[in-house]
């Protein structure tokens, strides 16, 4: 057989197979990862906004971590295919998608990373609100320039695309400029989320007791309706990361290291950290009579103006340096990969930050509801059939065997019609349109009334519901006996 040649609109140095020698992540590393990845304001957020949706503190951290446990599934699974193969994520999915069809899950992953920058992008403007108002009152007051549709204030706004705007310039000047303030992050949030936790402990009279004994306001269906999509949001949580995991496991030493690794470092770690924000969100009913789950806006409530500069400016440099290498660097990459002669990293970075605005993320962090069930939920149904489709395709189909060479080959076994494969780009679909009618409804464009409950009602599984689908159409629509090569060659 004729090994092809590697195409050069498909192959580059960063899209190479890790060869063995670079191979150096060990389970310790892989534990560090998701440790540090973890620790950052969305995973407060996360668990805090179960509490203002209602859930006592242990009901809160049951949903946490069964949802990363049903997470850490797909991870590990997708996982393995770049321990084998030291291949990224854009190639593994090459061998389902087709070498250009590939760029469809990719984009999709893409323009989920153009939401949390957005969201992060919020969190660090408004950090610099918090301080700026108390140093210049007035800007508090501005006159309201926005629609008030929007829910946009105009001082949040300035301090927010200014905060834009310095991440534009960190993108202008390079990803390496951001490593001293990822070293700082890494520091910082740990101090920072004990401080908080300290200060929960000790504010509260009684301690720990009166903050755990906080009763749910959720009783009978009211739980079930809140919990099924709040699990959903858990899994959805990580449901980018469950794709693209290959971008890190390419590097392991062997499969045991990325597989014990992810186990120690994601369900405990989010665990843990998501209990520091129940804690203190639940200590904020007791003292001021309503949850608070925003910790920007709890910060704004302390008294020293000092503290809170200090504490809001360490904010937004930690989430700069999240921001940057966790939202940007990726998708800029993504949309780059589409044209290269006319799209270049700091193109594809401002494409992303345009899209991070037109979110509005203001308005999905503004409410646990919007948080949990139109952002999480949301995004979970287009990222579940990607992760059924890949996963049904590498261990259902090809029995864990690629051809290597022809995953950057344009005329090998996974060029399919012109580079697509179109099985899975309808498999996709399938998995996508059953969660359509349900988050219509959720965002009010539709009625709830205007078709049967049990479709509307299918939203709440999204994840579930697309990964299921996508991956049972696949392996039925697919002659695997006549149609796969199952010879796996070294590159």
């Amino acid at each position: 057989m004729t090994t092809p040649s590697p195409d050069t609109s498909l192959y580059s140095e960063d899209l190479a197979p890790v060869p063995p020698s670079g191979r150096t992540w060990t389970t310790w590393n892989y534990a560090a990862l998701w440790i540090s990845m973890s620790l950052c304001i969305p995973t407060y957020m996360l668990a805090s906004s179960l509490i203002g949706g209602g859930m006592n503190w242990w009901q809160a951290i049951f949903t946490i971590f069964l949802g990363n446990t049903i997470v850490l599934g797909p991870m590990i699974l997708n996982g393995r295919a770049g321990a084998k193969y030291g291949i990224p994520f854009p190639v593994f999915a090459r061998a389902s998608f087709g070498v250009k069809g590939a760029n469809i899950p990719a984009l999709l992953r893409a323009i989920v990373a153009c939401g949390w920058f957005g969201i992060q992008t919020w969190i660090g403007g408004f950090a610099i609100y918090q301080a700026a108002r108390l140093w210049i009152p007035a800007l508090a007051t501005l006159p309201q320039i926005f629609p008030e549709s929007w829910g946009l204030q105009t001082g949040p706004a300035i301090c927010f695309i200014l905060f834009w705007i310095l991440n534009m310039y960190v993108v202008w000047l390079g990803v390496d400029s951001i490593r001293k303030l990822l070293v700082f992050k890494a520091f910082f949030l740990p101090i920072a989320a004990l401080a908080l936790l300290f200060w929960a402990i000790t504010a509260v009279h009684g301690g720990l007791g009166p903050i755990l004994s906080q009763p749910t306001q959720l009783h009978g269906a009211a739980f079930w309706t809140f919990f099924i999509p709040a699990l959903t949001g858990m899994v959805g949580f990580w449901a980018t990361l469950s794709l693209n995991i290959p971008d890190f496991t390419r590097y392991a030493v062997d499969q045991r290291a990325q597989t014990t690794g992810q186990a120690i470092g994601l369900p405990p770690s989010m665990t843990l950290f998501a209990f520091i924000g129940v804690v203190v969100t639940s200590a904020t009913t007791l003292l001021y009579g309503q949850p608070i789950w925003d910790p920007v806006v709890l910060a704004g409530k302390f008294e020293s103006k000092a503290l809170i500069s200090l504490a809001m400016i360490a904010v937004a440099v930690s989430t700069l340096a999240t921001n940057i290498a966790a939202n940007i660097v990726s998708p800029a990459n993504d949309f780059a990969n589409l044209n290269p002669a006319r799209i270049n990293f700091r193109t594809g970075g401002l494409i992303t930050g345009v899209l991070g605005i037109l979110i509005f993320p203001w308005k999905l962090i503004a409410d646990p509801s919007g948080y949990i069930f139109t952002w999480l939920v949301g995004y979970s149904s287009l990222l579940g059939p990607v992760g059924g489709i890949l996963i049904t395709d590498y261990y259902l189909i090809r029995r864990q065997q690629l051809s290597v060479p022809d995953l950057y080959s344009l005329r090998g076994a996974y060029a399919y019609t012109g580079g697509f494969h179109r099985r899975a780009i309808v498999c996709l679909l399938l998995g996508i349109i059953p969660n359509i009618p349900g988050f219509l409804a959720t965002i009010g464009l539709i009625s709830r009334d205007a078709l049967p409950a049990w479709i509307i009602s299918l939203y709440s599984y999204a994840w579930f519901v697309g990964f299921f689908v996508s991956g049972v159409c696949y392996r039925l629509s697919f002659n695997y006996k006549k149609q796969v090569n199952y010879v796996s060659i070294d590159y």
